[in-house]
């Protein structure tokens, strides 16, 4: 799971500055992401290509392998969430990241908080999503 953020990370934000390292990345996937949250995951014969981690009406990460984006893993991983949040979602990305807004307009989410980024370890200004049934 961790080499998929990475991965996708680096390809969609190249511009973001990285908090932490590969290693720690890794080890916070392994002793925090999959240990408190519920996390998802699409395989292709034994590579994950996919994540999606929820904590309660949190969608903490959806995350591809950039060779599978486009490919309609995100609106599956949506889907999925909405299903276990019936009664709405919520998630930040960064203001950056225009086809990660564009995919969550288009799936219902709309804007209610706007950040400088002072609130997050990357000090990238983020907007934050909601989706309402």
């Amino acid at each position: 799971m961790a080499d998929v953020w990475l991965r996708s990370f680096a390809a969609a934000l190249p511009t973001v500055r990285r908090a932490h390292g590969d290693d720690e990345v890794r080890e916070w996937f392994a002793e925090v992401v999959v240990v408190r949250h519920e996390a998802w995951v699409a395989v292709d014969g034994d590579a994950v290509v996919g994540l999606m981690v929820l904590d309660g009406a949190e969608l903490e990460q959806l995350y591809l392998d950039p060779a599978w984006r486009g490919r309609g893993l995100g609106d599956r991983f949506v889907e999925l969430a909405k299903r276990r949040g019936p009664q709405g979602l919520e998630l930040w990305t960064f203001q950056v990241n225009g086809p990660a807004r564009r995919f969550y307009e288009r799936h219902g989410f709309v804007a209610v908080e706007w950040t400088d980024g002072r609130g997050n370890e990357e000090r990238e200004p983020d907007v934050r999503y909601a989706w309402r049934p």
